[in-house]
Formats: C-alpha cells, structure tokens, sequence
C-alpha cells in the first residue's frame, strides 16, 4: 500500500476554508464532511483535513497557535511556474496573504509562499526535473 498524508487543520470558518480550498483546485469528499470537518483532497494521495476548533480539540489537548505563528509549512508542487503564480494569486483574492516570504526564483526552481485566512502557511513550488536530473 502506497503512503498517504492526511494534513489536520483547525479552521476558524469552516465553510469560508472549504471555498478557499476549493479555489486552488481541492475537491471536496463528502464521504468525510460534516458540520465540524471538512475533507479536501489534493491528490490521490494527499488530504487536507479542515476541523472547527470544537473539532481539533476532540483530538488534542495542545493549544491552537494563533495565526500569527509559524508551527509547519507545507510546500506543493505546481505544474509551471505560472501555476505557481495562479495560486498565490487565488490565495491572495480568496482572503489568504501572498508572498509572506521572499520569493525564490533559482532558475531551476521556483516558489512562492502563502497563508491561508487562518494563518496556515503554504508554498506553491515548481522545479525542473531535467536541471535535477530528472526526465
């Protein structure tokens, strides 16, 4: 069996996460949806797990750090540098911040860092295979 990753959020508006989710291309699985969380799928592999704070708690004793914090980043790879573009771009006009850090073009790789509205951080990151040694 092949690993999966289940990302948990806590989230302050449930519904106002899902649409911004949504807008950077996760689905929604209804299967794992319900009035305190929200299952967004990234990939075949990849879960974004959106909880109300009622909900996390349910899980954890440990505080919600507030938005202002730094507890992970999560960086996903885009398709072109473009893509990335678009993301940061969708983030930005979803409620989410843009380019909280210095964005870093090394030719061969390229990437751009966000939040989203509760502070949760991302980076949108393109790397060419072939400068890699990929294909």
């Amino acid at each position: 069996m092949s690993r999966m990753i289940f990302v948990n959020l806590p989230v302050t508006d449930l519904d106002a996460s899902k649409a911004f989710y949504s807008e950077l291309g996760f689905e929604n699985n209804p299967q794992f949806t319900d009035d305190t969380a929200a299952c967004m799928v990234c990939s075949d592999a990849i879960y974004v797990m959106l909880l109300t704070h009622d909900k996390w708690r349910s899980f954890t004793d440990r505080p919600i750090p507030p938005a202002t914090s730094s507890e992970v980043m999560l960086a996903l790879t885009c398709d072109d540098r473009d893509a990335v573009d678009a993301m940061i771009e969708t983030a930005a006009r979803l409620g989410g911040t843009a380019d909280i850090n210095a964005i870093q073009d090394l030719g061969f790789m390229y990437n751009r860092s966000l939040t989203d509205p509760d502070g949760h951080i991302w980076e949108a990151v393109w790397m060419d295979p072939t400068a890699m040694g990929g294909e």
